[in-house]
């Protein structure tokens, strides 16, 4: 059986983004064309479908590090603030994205809320696993393990 830990991350996330492109319940809210990502960020994403490439992001970190909470998802998508002339220092992700994302991705039925955190569905478990194994059989190196 292939997991999500036997194929690259990228090719699994751009994959995923896809798959939930074409998904009704997980759609980019009105504000998403205007934010930054967070706030060490200088400018807004480039790549139009960004949204859905996050969303894939973050139920791929939720399958691997669940359960997990608003604070480690958003260290995870953190990074470092240029603050000019003064030293660098860590930043936090968007909170809001990564709140808006969790939302749409439990109403899809791939992410669950549980005390500790939360966890992926095994709903999402399923659609996870099945796209590693599309992802694993489009890539010949990976075919042969």
């Amino acid at each position: 059986m292939t997991t999500v830990y036997d194929v690259p991350a990228d090719l699994l996330i751009s994959t995923i983004a896809k798959e939930l492109n074409e998904n009704k319940k997980v759609n980019p809210p009105e504000w998403a064309k205007f934010v930054k990502t967070g706030v060490h960020k200088e400018r807004r994403p480039e790549d139009q479908d960004w949204w859905y490439t996050r969303c894939a992001s973050i139920l791929r970190r939720v399958y691997i590090d669940g359960p997990v909470g608003m604070n480690s998802l958003r260290s995870y998508y953190g990074g470092k603030k240029d603050n000019g002339s003064r030293p660098e220092k860590f930043a936090k992700g968007s909170g809001s994205i990564i709140r808006t994302a969790l939302h749409q991705l439990e109403d899809a039925g791939y992410i669950a809320k549980i005390k500790e955190g939360r966890i992926v569905t095994p709903e999402g478990k399923s659609f996870l696993d099945k796209t590693s194994n599309i992802v694993k059989k489009e890539v010949p190196e990976l075919a042969n393990y």
